[in-house]
């Protein structure tokens, strides 16, 4: 590792955090692995322990890394959620809704499969929510939509729909600019508790699909069509 340059303390934190990701997403380390020490990290790096131990402590908070009281710090993950955040928003609104399409078609399928009562029960409180709040609120849309994939029954699908879905908002507000935000189709909601209520799998994503539809067709009016495609 090259010796970092002095710098604020706030700065020489980020950069030994930075550096050290590097070498975790890079391979440098796997999985499992214990890294060096924070006396020879901090002589490697050219920078004091407690700068060290307050990037380390990051990493230990992002869940890259763990410490063990009495063994040292290990790595805990090499996929780091940062980068694939970045990667998210620098994505195409297209591309993104795409992503949000295939989860939401799944997660019907699942959801018509595997819904409980207390599942319907808020999922018709979220669809009376979403008509009276109106078809322009997003929280209200991201609310129902919540209660569709919590009715999966699946956690890891309820926390990658979670993380995914606040970046949606956001890629798509960019995309549009000054335009206003596509109306939610209401009736489509309707269609797909429908769906998921008879237990119909093949419905349920259909129908999911199709209150997709108004925003994959606005961001496909904004996108200019391929070379190859006119």
């Amino acid at each position: 590792m090259a010796a970092l340059k002095a710098a604020g303390r706030t700065s020489l934190v980020d950069s030994v955090v930075e550096q050290l990701r590097a070498q975790l997403t890079g391979g440098d380390w796997a999985v499992g692995d214990r890294i060096p020490t924070e006396h020879e990290l901090a002589k490697e790096l050219g920078v004091g322990r407690n700068t060290v131990r307050e990037a380390i402590r990051v990493l230990v908070h992002a869940e890259l890394l763990e410490s063990r009281q009495g063994n040292g710090t290990f790595v805990r993950s090499t996929a780091d959620p940062a980068a694939v955040l970045r990667g998210v928003r620098h994505a195409g609104a297209a591309d993104v809704l795409e992503v949000r399409v295939a989860l939401e078609a799944e997660a019907a399928r699942l959801a018509a499969v595997r819904r409980d009562s207390e599942d319907l029960e808020r999922l018709r409180a979220a669809l009376v929510t979403l008509r009276e709040e109106g078809d322009r609120d997003a929280d209200a849309d991201l609310a129902f939509h919540l209660a569709m994939v919590g009715a999966t029954h699946n956690a890891a699908f309820v926390e990658v729909y979670r993380f995914f879905s606040a970046q949606v908002h956001e890629v798509l507000v960019e995309a549009l600019g000054d335009r206003e935000m596509p109306p939610v189709d209401i009736d489509a909601h309707e269609a797909l508790v429908a769906a998921v209520a008879a237990g119909d799998p093949e419905e349920a994503e259909r129908q999911a699909r199709e209150l997709l539809r108004v925003p994959m067709d606005t961001i496909a009016g904004l996108t200019p069509a391929p070379e190859g495609a006119r």
